[in-house]
This record gives structure tokens, C-alpha cells and sequence, in this order.
């Protein structure tokens, strides 16, 4: 049986960790209001923060602070003053996305722990190495993965585990989803999704609407509690329960109930493991929607994960709630202590703490004075000594030895009070073992180099808006191309690099590769899978043997931190570039992929000025930059497939299919035409990959600059890339000749950006 496993638990405000705590919880995670990704919940000012971290510190639980949302460059000088005080004050560690964000803070915070986020997409050993090299402690993986792969992650890299057990799930991959801010300029990568994923869609193949799916992008609420000792052992560190946004009260009971019954298996190991109805009902009652399930731990993904009907939530059981409320929402428990307090004239006075288990500390305050008219009595000293007001101890025995008449004001019995407390408030967490010393950098503190970052960002965006002369800016052209017909319409545009999706080029490599042969002027890459699963092992292995063999692919774009270690495991000079998904949103991103490559993919949620700093300081440090003028924008990258949620799966989760004629559902009117219509009236295509298992929801337009270009090339980017997915042979060579082939598209945050 695994040793006792940290009940992670959220805490939206401070009703809400003092009822997580009081409640069981080993660590509490929460947001303050900078930087984390619940925009919307209450959060916690600064003094708040502080203020959980002493209490949770001297019960022997741990704070994580949520920095996990993507951070712009004129951001980043508020970075380091803002974490400060909770750095010295003791803080355990910090939940990051941004990697720009997390290389920072590892240079400037040294023995803070890294924890990865579940934004970050973390899916395999390929990741969760890659983070370990940066000195990430933790990974919170993507939520989609299986026991098994869980189990594998532990094995290979050693890693903490931190793994969500409980609560409201995303349909899509985190960090994967670009919906909410194409839509409705609210970020999920900024902690301000608006949700569209709990809004209702129709489901239609072809012409046909498939009746009984009025929700198919809403996932019930995951439910693990009867699966306590599988997560146990599987080797998960911490469990960790959602909801920052949620009740205190939900908070509390569902924490007490994961309480109950880790403590049960860890007492009696899983033989006897039962959760009763009782607690299961009252788990239902708490806030949860009308339906539960156990997550992707036991399946890959299935129509009975999803919220056919109703995504409401069915209400909570109001007396439930009030039982929770007077029980956990409320002060800590305060620790019992002795106090011995000395007052000899001409001596400094003198205070002991001392509490049951031994921890004593002595403190001297000012100096006692012989008494000229009214001597301190024992009472005036207890008086004051017993007045431990918002501390966590109180007094239980309060020994006053006075020699002879003396006289102390009552302010300077107060403060002996007040710096005893304090002591021996300290010496108690420090004898838990919850905080080391936390000194500030010897380096005068203030990071020049962020406070002319800030300078250099403002001075873009004036420069863009004043009008840059881009005569002699010619960025070279990049080719995406997704079908064997789109490859052949680019052969006649010159361009300099072409990406070849990775599915058609295993399906059809003996083709491609002659095609090759006979174009051989651009430079051939592939453009690798949005996920990597364990069951893309031998998927990868047959790409491998394909490249070596076949020696014409020369690089990579990459989607996502496995694909990074893959690539660096192939060894030879191939080239590697992050695509937009992997987001650059600072300086700190850019000089990350500094290591690994000499290029990176601008953000779709970034403006024109704001990719124009980034562009420019790229520029600085020899780093070339790309940018997207033309896609269909992937919304959401998602395990579980709108095709099978309604009923018409063709497919089983095997081997992965690879043979040219079967390899994978097209988008579109190719081989399938599944797309989704929202009460509107727009359709958004989706992309049904049987070959890695997962769907891509594209925006119901084209993104395309074409009426642009002139604000386009005062950007300065030095690739312009064209992203072909749906697009027939005809469309392709229209798009590159500047003969725009539809009537509708976006510019998506070209000129507006994100909040």
C-alpha cells in the first residue's frame, strides 16, 4: 500500500481555504488577482495570500499559487514584485503555463517549486522529461490520459503527479482551446473563458442532423471517489479536486468526503473499500451536474461522458450546505499554549511559550520599571497575556511571577504579547518543517531589463500606429498542406518551406517522396500531430523509420512538448519549429526557444503591435519569427469525438490505420462531413483523426489577412505561412495568388486582441 497521498483541494477566497483545510485538505491551490486562470472567481488580494500561507504553514498544509495563464510582455514588470512577499513569506510552489513564465521565475525564485499545468498539454514521458530538464518538480498532465499512461509517466521520469479527481471538466484539451477568444475575445488562456462548450449544438453529417444530442461538447462532471485506491496506485502524488469558482461549501464537503475515504483505503487497503450511498448522494449534492463519470482514466473517450441534455447543474441540498458551513467554514482550531511571564523592576520583561509538545521559544520586551503610585497586578498582566486575538494559539495556563511593585505600560505588554506570538507562531511551523528562510536576490532587485521591455513594447505599438515604411519588407512564404491535392496546387507558387501533415505523408510517402524528387526547390518538413499518446508509439516509430529511409524531410513543426523530445531523439541537424500553440506571448518564450530552434510561430491571440515587439526583439537575438495569414484557426484539439457521440463511429481504438486509402477522415465535403451548427446557424467542420483519436473543431470561417497586407508587413515577420486544411486544389492557388475564394473570413485578433 502506497503511502498517505496530498488531498489537493481549491479556494476561490478565504471562506473557502479556511473550509478546505478545516475540511482535510494536505494543500490548498489558489489564484490572487494577478495572473491566474479563473479570471472571474472571487480570488484573493495579496493580503489574503499571505495571510492562508501563515495559517496553512502552522497546520502543516501547503499553498500553491496559480500563475497559469499566458502573460504579455507588458505584464511581465509586474511579475516579480507581485510574487515577492508570498516567495519570502514561505510560498510551496507555483502552477505554470506560460513557459516564458516559468523559465522566469526559475531564474529569479530559485528553490520555488515549478509545477507544470494541465494547460501546458502534457500527455507523455516525451513532456513530462522535457519539463524535468526545466526544472519542473510536479506535472499537472492533461486530464484526458488514462491510469495506465499515469502509471507510465511515474515510472519513467520520477515526476510528482498531480491529477484531477473531482469536478467540472473541458471538453477540449487544456491550453488547447482557441473557442471563447476567437468568438468572444475571452481567453481560456487568459482565464477568461466564456464556456461555449456548455452551449447547445446539433450534430450533422452531410445534410442529416442527428436527433438526441442537444449538448455534445459538454462533459459531465468527474466523479473518482469509488476509484480512490486504483489512483492510489497508480502512483498519483496528489489528487486534485476543480472548482476555484465554486461555493465554499461545495469545497469543504467534497474535500471531508475524499478525506474520509483516502484515509479509509490507507487504514484498510482496497479489499474492504466501499463508499456508501449516503456519501455518494450527498458527493451529488454538492453542486455537481445532474450526471457524473469517472473522467478518461478507464476510456478513451464515449458518448456516455457526455451531457446529452441538460449540462445545468441540478442545485444543492440547502441543509447539506448549512451542516458543511458550521462545520468547516469557520477560524481554525487555535493551538493551546502555557505562558510564563517575568516582570522584575530594572530588568527587561520577560515571556515564555511553551506548547504540550514541547516547542518553547523565550522572548524580552522593554524594561521593567519599580512602581511610583499603582503597581501591575497579576490580573492587568493575565488581562492582556490571555488577548491572543487573530493568532493561532490560545491560552490555557498563564504563570505571572512579579518581584515586588512594579510598573509596565499596557502598550508594552501588548507588543511582549504580540513578538511572543509571533516567536513561537514561527518557531512552530519552521519545527514542521513547512519553511525555510527566503532571502531577496542580491542583485538590486529591480529587472532593468523588464523595465525596458515595457519601453520598447509601447514604443512598437506607437510606431505601428504611426505607419512604418515595409516597402522592403518581403518575408518569405511557408506552405501547410494537409491533402496530396493541396501539395500539388503549391508546386507553382515559390515559397520556401513546405509542411506536409505527418498522416499524409506516412499514408502516401513512396508519392510524395517522388513529388519531392521533382520539386525539390522549398525546403520539406512535417507538420506533426496536435497530441502524442502512448498509443501513437508505433505510429511514431513508422514516421522514424519512414524519415531515415526515405531522406527528404529536413524538419519539424512541432505541437507540442513531446514532439520537441522526439525530434531532439532522432539526432541529425533537423530543423524544429514550434507552431502557435505553443505559445510565444513574451520576450521570456522567445528566448526559451532560443535552445531548441531559430524560429517561432507568432500567437493567434496576440494584436498587431503586441506581435510587432515580439518580432523585434526575435530580430535582437537572431531569432526569425512566422506568422499565420491564412488558416482555418483549430478551436479545440479534443479527445472525445463528436462523431461517436453521435452514433456514427466507424472506427475501433486499435492499431493505428495508416494505409493510404483509409488513413484519416478528412474535414469538409472530402470522406467526412461532420460539423457542428450552433443555435445561430454556424457551422464549424470538424476533423475526425482516427489515426491518433482525436477531433479538431475549426472555426466556422477562414483567418486571413489578404485585406491586410499592407498593416500585415509593418509587423516585420520574416515567414508569412499559409495553413491549408479543407481547401481544394482551385481554393489553394487562388489563396497564394492573392484571389480571395470566399465571401466570409476573420482576422481574428489582428487589430483587437485578447483582454
Amino acid at each position: 500500500m502506497k503511502s498517505r497521498v496530498e488531498l489537493l483541494a481549491p479556494a476561490g477566497n478565504y471562506e473557502a481555504f479556511l473550509g478546505a483545510v478545516n475540511a482535510g485538505a494536505d494543500a490548498v491551490y489558489l489564484g490572487g488577482e494577478k495572473f491566474g486562470a479563473r479570471a472571474y472567481a472571487d480570488n484573493f488580494t495579496d493580503e489574503d495570500i499571505c495571510r492562508a500561507l501563515h495559517t496553512a504553514h502552522f497546520m502543516g498544509k501547503k499553498v500553491y499559487l496559480t500563475v497559469n495563464t499566458l502573460i504579455k510582455e507588458t505584464e511581465f514588470a509586474g511579475l516579480y514584485d507581485w510574487l515577492l512577499p508570498f516567495y519570502e513569506a514561505g510560498l510551496d510552489g507555483v502552477i505554470v503555463q506560460d513557459i516564458g513564465v516559468l523559465c522566469y521565475i526559475r531564474e529569479h525564485f530559485k528553490d520555488l517549486a515549478l509545477h507544470a499545468s494541465t494547460q501546458m498539454t502534457l500527455t507523455g514521458t516525451g513532456g513530462a522529461s522535457f519539463m524535468k530538464e526545466q526544472g519542473v518538480t510536479r506535472i499537472v498532465p492533461a486530464r484526458e490520459l488514462s491510469l495506465a499512461e499515469v502509471r507510465h509517466i511515474k515510472e519513467e521520469t520520477g515526476l510528482e503527479l498531480e491529477c484531477f479527481i473531482h469536478g467540472a471538466m473541458c471538453y477540449c484539451y487544456s491550453g488547447q482551446c482557441l473557442f471563447s477568444s476567437i468568438l468572444g475575445r475571452r481567453s481560456g488562456n487568459r482565464g477568461r473563458c466564456a464556456q461555449p462548450c456548455r452551449l447547445p449544438y446539433r450534430i450533422y453529417d452531410g445534410k442529416e442532423a442527428i436527433d438526441g444530442v442537444d449538448y455534445p461538447l459538454s462533459l459531465k462532471d468527474m466523479c473518482t471517489i469509488d476509484h480512490i485506491p486504483q489512483l492510489i496506485e497508480a502512483g498519483i502524488d496528489s489528487f486534485k479536486i476543480e472548482g476555484r469558482m465554486k461555493k465554499p461549501e461545495y469545497t469543504a464537503g467534497v474535500t471531508a468526503l475524499y478525506r474520509k475515504y483516502i484515509n479509509l483505503y490507507e487504514e484498510q487497503g482496497a479489499k474492504d473499500f466501499r463508499v456508501t450511498d449516503e456519501d455518494m448522494e450527498n458527493l451529488r449534492s454538492l453542486y455537481i451536474r445532474s450526471e457524473v463519470q469517472t473522467g478518461y482514466y478507464e476510456r478513451h473517450n464515449g458518448r456516455e461522458m457526455i451531457t446529452l441534455q441538460k449540462p445545468s447543474y441540478t442545485g444543492s441540498d440547502q441543509n447539506l450546505l448549512e451542516q458543511i458551513r458550521t462545520r468547516y467554514i469557520k477560524d481554525v482550531d487555535k493551538l493551546p499554549v502555557k505562558m510564563s511571564v517575568t516582570l522584575t523592576a530594572g530588568e527587561a520583561s520577560d515571556l515564555q511559550i511553551t506548547d504540550m509538545q514541547g516547542i518553547s521559544v523565550s522572548v524580552s520586551g522593554n524594561t521593567v520599571e519599580a512602581a511610583q503610585k499603582s503597581p501591575l497586578s497579576h490580573e492587568t498582566v493575565r488581562k492582556q497575556m490571555e488577548k491572543t486575538g487573530n493568532s493561532h494559539v490560545r491560552v490555557t495556563e498563564c504563570e505571572i511571577d512579579i518581584q515586588g511593585d512594579v510598573f509596565l505600560p499596557i502598550g508594552a505588554l501588548n507588543e511582549l504579547r504580540r513578538k511572543g506570538v509571533e516567536a513561537f507562531e514561527r518557531q512552530y511551523i519552521i519545527a514542521r518543517g513547512m519553511i525555510s528562510e527566503r532571502r531577496r536576490e542580491k542583485d538590486n532587485i529591480k529587472n532593468r531589463r523588464l523595465t525596458e521591455s515595457v519601453k520598447t513594447i509601447k514604443k512598437h505599438s506607437k510606431s505601428y500606429a504611426a505607419g512604418i515604411d515595409s516597402d522592403n519588407v518581403k518575408p518569405t512564404v511557408d506552405i501547410l498542406v494537409s491533402t496530396y491535392e493541396q501539395l500539388a496546387a503549391v508546386a507553382a507558387h515559390p515559397c520556401r518551406r513546405i509542411y506536409i501533415d505527418s498522416d499524409l505523408y506516412l499514408a502516401n510517402r513512396e508519392s510524395i517522396e517522388r513529388y519531392i524528387e521533382q520539386n525539390s526547390n522549398p525546403v520539406y518538413c512535417l507538420a506533426l500531430p496536435y497530441v502524442l499518446r502512448a498509443r501513437d508509439d508505433e505510429y511514431m516509430r513508422l514516421l522514424t523509420a519512414a524519415i531515415k529511409s526515405g531522406r527528404k524531410i529536413r524538419g519539424f513543426l512541432v505541437r507540442n512538448y513531446e514532439e520537441v523530445t522526439y525530434v531532439r531523439g532522432l539526432g541529425g541537424d533537423y530543423i524544429i519549429v514550434p507552431d502557435a500553440g505553443l505559445y510565444v506571448f513574451n520576450r521570456e518564450s522567445i528566448r526559451f526557444w532560443e535552445q531548441y530552434s531559430e524560429e517561432y510561430t507568432l500567437p493567434y491571440e496576440l494584436n498587431a503591435g503586441e506581435n510587432m515587439g515580439l518580432v523585434d526583439y526575435g530580430h535582437h537575438i537572431g531569432m526569425n519569427s512566422a506568422m499565420v495569414v491564412y488558416s482555418r484557426i483549430p478551436m479545440m484539439i479534443t479527445a472525445n469525438c463528436v462523431k461517436k457521440t453521435g452514433g456514427r463511429c466507424t472506427k475501433q481504438l486499435t492499431e493505428p490505420n495508416i494505409q493510404a486509402d483509409d488513413c484519416i477522415d478528412g474535414i469538409g465535403s472530402l470522406k467526412n462531413r461532420i460539423r457542428l451548427k450552433d443555435r445561430y446557424g454556424t457551422d464549424f467542420p470538424v476533423e475526425t483523426n482516427c489515426v491518433h483519436c482525436y477531433n479538431i473543431i475549426y472555426n466556422s470561417v477562414p483567418y486571413s489577412l489578404h485585406t491586410r497586407k499592407e498593416e500585415t508587413a509593418r509587423i516585420c515577420a520574416d515567414i508569412w505561412r499559409y495553413d491549408f486544411t479543407v481547401e481544394s486544389e482551385t481554393d489553394c492557388m487562388e489563396i497564394l495568388e492573392g484571389r480571395f475564394p470566399y465571401k466570409e473570413y476573420t482576422t481574428g485578433h489582428f487589430k483587437r486582441g485578447v483582454e
